[in-house]
């Protein structure tokens, strides 16, 4: 899996971001979580891949692993790699928890919404090292 530079950040459409943020109260009182496909160089998001958490947890989230084959080999087929993870936090900050910076295992952005404010925050984050560091995030038409 190509490895984006730290400089590119994440680009997500509005569009895009709306889908997300959908999806994530969709799903509460849990967390959500979806795969993001597009050009992991440059950090653009061209895709939106729900998924569903294999756990059912408003604190953990896991990608069901038949989600994941079946979103992996579409995105294989359109070209696309994995730019971003999401998950959503229904009432933490959107910044990734010890859980999420232990569990991370693909060297993607790491997508985080908080649903627990008057209005949603989104944030990006890369995670190495056992070590969470943001990273731009430009949501925009």
């Amino acid at each position: 899996m190509p490895r984006r530079p730290e400089a590119a950040g994440l680009r997500l459409p509005e569009d895009l971001a709306t889908q997300l943020l959908e999806h994530a109260r969709g799903e509460l009182p849990n967390e959500s979580c979806a795969l993001l496909g597009g050009d992991p160089v440059r950090g653009y998001v061209t895709s939106v891949h729900p998924a569903r958490n294999r756990l059912a947890s408003p604190y953990r989230y896991d990608v069901e692993p038949l989600d994941l084959v079946r979103i992996i080999h579409r995105l294989e087929a359109s070209g696309d790699a994995i730019v971003a993870i999401f998950h959503s936090h229904p009432r933490s900050p959107a910044v990734p928890s010890r859980t999420d910076v232990r569990e991370a295992r693909y060297p993607v952005v790491h997508l985080v919404a908080s649903l627990g404010g008057a209005e949603p925050v989104m944030r990006a984050w890369t995670i190495e090292a056992s070590s969470a560091r943001e990273v731009s995030l430009t949501i925009a038409q």
